[in-house]
């Protein structure tokens, strides 16, 4: 009892440190690239880091770390998800390839931002990579080994992309580097986690070697590997094209802001917007730890101590919602005006005359943090179909709002659809988990 409790409080304090960090990473590198490049280029970096990059990490990552940490029973091997990542990320690469390329084709990006937000895209698919570890960690118990890793990943290569982007004020070359860190430290980092896997997914350890092109084992094992692969993806990807669409539903209001707008408003939007991302990794750090209990609970149909948790964790959740919300009420005017302060000269008034759209965007988060914990119950319940029916319906209606809003309100128009669309859907996840509920409940 005493090891799994000190082991529990190494995964709180490394998920909280490392959770804290990417968020903070995020925040610090949009500062940076719109205070050393100016509005524009600082723009473009706020869109291609926070929006088309975490895209493209939605494709590498393809849905699979709610399945993957939730696989008590081993059903798929620690090699199997490792191959699946591989082709996830190969192909986020040529996605972001191939669309970049119309994208610039068709006369809508110059060059320099088309190459600058593919390399960006790049960086996050290296996340997409480090998840991988991250999740057979937390799988195996250690969630903390892949929390630590994150820790000093982003921090290494958040540091040098701003100390390149302070010595050359170029953007481009800035983002080439930190892609070149990331890939290094993975490299390092996939050499030493695998001591932490447990001895039953030991197997596929010889394919570690495959990132660099090497096999793993003999024709049969191989074939074996491959069919659990297949059917690996099989059970996820209608997670991947929630979790796709579900991100779009998130970005439409920023997608639609590149598309009708200017980069310089795409960059005031981005820094009133970040603060949802820290609550929703906030929301996160409450969820996550609980994830395999819980998972383990309703294996074995323990419903009352499963829903004593899930109790929990919303009252947890919401209760930091709405910290949020009022702390944004009662200080997001002095906050907005320190960031002025922070990016220059050139943003004066620019944030704190959006006092309002700030709060909009605010509640729009805490409607999404709610919202992902709903999600993840219903992962647990392998309730995939459901979950894909609800965002398909939502993206529509983020689509729908956003293009028409923007275009006529500007930004207004896309702080004031946010809430809506993401009050909607926390509402139709709510439903939809106390419907599967009820139904575990009777059966």
């Amino acid at each position: 009892m005493g090891t799994e409790n000190s082991s529990l409080k190494k995964d709180y304090f490394w998920n909280t440190v490392g959770s804290g960090v990417y968020a903070l990473a995020s925040m610090v590198l949009a500062f940076a690239a719109m205070h050393i490049a100016g509005p524009d280029d600082g723009g473009i970096f706020s869109f291609g880091f926070s929006a088309f990059g975490q895209q493209m990490f939605i494709i590498a990552y393809f849905g699979i770390r709610p399945f993957h940490i939730t696989d008590a029973s081993y059903e798929y091997s620690y090699e199997e998800y490792r191959r699946l990542r591989i082709c996830t990320c190969l192909g986020a690469a040529a996605a972001a390839a191939l669309w970049l390329t119309a994208i610039r084709l068709a006369g809508l990006y110059t060059a320099g931002k088309a190459a600058v937000i593919f390399l960006l895209a790049l960086y996050k698919i290296a996340d997409g990579v480090g998840d991988l570890y991250e999740s057979e960690c937390q799988r195996a118990g250690v969630l903390w080994v892949g929390a630590k890793e994150l820790t000093f990943r982003t921090i290494l290569a958040a540091g040098v992309l701003i100390a390149v982007l302070a010595m050359t004020k170029d953007v481009l070359k800035a983002a080439a580097a930190a892609v070149c860190v990331q890939a290094a430290y993975l490299l390092w980092f996939r050499r030493s986690f695998v001591r932490y896997l447990p001895e039953t997914d030991k197997s596929g350890l010889a394919g570690e070697t495959a990132f660099a092109g090497g096999s793993a084992g003999s024709g049969d094992i191989e074939g074996k590997t491959a069919r659990g692969v297949k059917s690996l993806a099989a059970s996820t990807v209608l997670l991947f094209l929630s979790v796709f669409v579900d991100f779009y539903i998130f970005s439409a209001s920023k997608y639609a802001i590149d598309l009708h707008l200017t980069d310089a408003d795409s960059g005031i939007f981005n820094i009133l917007f970040m603060p949802t991302s820290v609550i929703y990794l906030a929301a996160n750090f409450i969820i996550k730890p609980y994830m395999t209990r819980l998972s383990a609970l309703y294996e074995t149909r323990s419903l009352p101590d499963f829903d004593r948790i899930f109790g929990r964790l919303k009252l947890a959740v919401l209760v930091m919602s709405a910290a949020a919300l009022l702390g944004t009420v009662l200080l997001g005017r002095p906050v907005l005006r320190v960031l002025e302060i922070l990016l220059g000269n050139a943003y004066a008034g620019t944030l704190t005359e959006r006092y309002g759209l700030f709060i909009l965007i605010i509640l729009g988060g805490c409607f999404y943090a709610m919202t992902n914990l709903y999600y993840y119950i219903l992962i647990i319940m392998r309730r995939q179909k459901q979950i894909f029916r609800n965002y398909l319906v939502l993206a529509a209606a983020a689509f729908a709002l956003s293009n028409i809003a923007v275009p006529r309100f500007g930004l207004t128009g896309a702080a004031a659809v946010y809430p809506v669309y993401m009050g909607i859907m926390t509402l139709i996840f709510l439903l939809t988990c106390s419907r599967a509920l009820k139904a575990e409940r009777k059966s």
